[in-house]
């Protein structure tokens, strides 16, 4: 059966643009199209489509009304369609935080190269979708994250993350269980570059600790989360005495810039055995290679589980490596990650 998918947007050059590159497509039907929310939400209840593409900015019923009320009584996959803006990026990753899957940003302006990559990422976007946790997506409101007891760790500890789709909803609930206390975390999200300094000062407002995009030679301190910029790998160096992050526009890797297994490999080789490895959810292999080598170098590796990865793809393929230590689920990863820090440095606070 094909992915039946249900556009709804108010703009006709968009709606023309997404219904052409996903009929195109086999495997996607384009049941129908809406140019408003009312209109949207009555097309949802009646076609019962597989996923939505719903735009974020739209007059009326605004894209957040209209996916809170499809959460609320149809819970489905949704992909917003977001526009390169400051008020465009803080309203994705708000829809985000609420229950949609994953986002597209529109390619308003841009020439027809950057058209076609357009056109191949919703088709991607749509696949991922798709393959979401339809039942995570009902009751992802009702997971309360554990918050563990504070852990001193050794001065070269860091806390590696890779995560993809449905990783905004997803930090967003485990960021604030972090204690303020924990080793550094360096975080690689797939997210395009306009989005993910918005994202780290949405996560900076909730954490216990500090959050922040990474620049270039930040240092890695107790208390500090780094996310990796859009379109840049994120690797961890030494400086001298210090661990600090380094940023390069290098080929993607494993399909991806930033790539988890860029950030794997360097905090293998700058910390070896004092580093803890974390996949979360998201599509493809990206971090399945990081994993290897960071068992190689003694660290520990988690794996997100089935059933609270919004897209449980990521953690399957590192699982499948033999290379994970802990599969864990969304609201015991802190304590997962704690448990790790004890196995490194068993010192607690107190």
């Amino acid at each position: 059966m094909p992915i039946r998918v249900l556009i709804v947007d108010d703009s006709v050059f968009m709606r023309s643009m997404l219904k052409s590159a996903l009929s195109s497509t086999e495997g996607i039907e384009v049941l129908a199209t809406a140019q408003n929310g009312a209109e949207g939400l009555e097309k949802i209840k009646n076609l019962k489509p597989d996923v939505v593409t719903l735009d974020v900015e739209m007059p009326g019923m605004t894209g957040l009304e209209v996916l809170e009320k499809v959460m609320k009584d149809h819970p489905i996959p949704v992909v917003m369609v977001s526009t390169k803006t400051q008020k465009g990026a803080q309203t994705t990753l708000k829809a985000l935080e609420m229950g949609a899957v994953d986002f597209l940003a529109k390619p308003i302006g841009e020439k027809s190269a950057s058209l076609q990559s357009f056109r191949q990422k919703v088709v991607r976007t749509i696949e991922t979708a798709f393959q979401s946790n339809r039942k995570y997506l009902t009751s992802r409101s009702k997971v309360a994250v554990a918050s563990p007891e504070p852990v001193r760790a050794h001065s070269d500890v860091v806390i590696a993350i890779g995560i993809s789709a449905g990783g905004p909803a997803t930090l967003h609930k485990m960021v604030p269980a972090i204690p303020a206390e924990f080793p550094p975390i360096v975080i690689t999200q797939h997210m395009p570059a306009d989005f993910t300094e918005a994202f780290s000062a949405r996560l900076n407002q909730i954490a216990k600790g500090s959050v922040k995009q990474a620049n270039q030679n930040d240092s890695l301190r107790p208390g500090m989360i780094l996310i990796a910029p859009g379109n840049r790998h994120l690797r961890v160096v030494r400086l001298g005495p210090k661990l600090v992050a380094a940023l390069d526009d290098g080929p993607k890797v494993s399909g991806f810039r930033p790539s988890v297994d860029v950030l794997f490999e360097s905090v293998a080789s700058a910390v070896g055995r004092n580093a803890v490895g974390v996949v979360m959810t998201g599509m493809g292999c990206d971090g399945s290679a990081g994993v290897r080598l960071l068992k190689q170098k003694g660290a520990v590796t988690i794996a997100q589980d089935k059933a609270t990865s919004i897209v449980y793809g990521m953690p399957k393929t590192a699982a499948e490596t033999g290379c994970i230590d802990r599969i864990a689920a969304l609201h015991d990863m802190p304590n997962a990650i704690a448990d790790a820090l004890r196995s490194r440095e068993p010192t607690s606070v107190g």
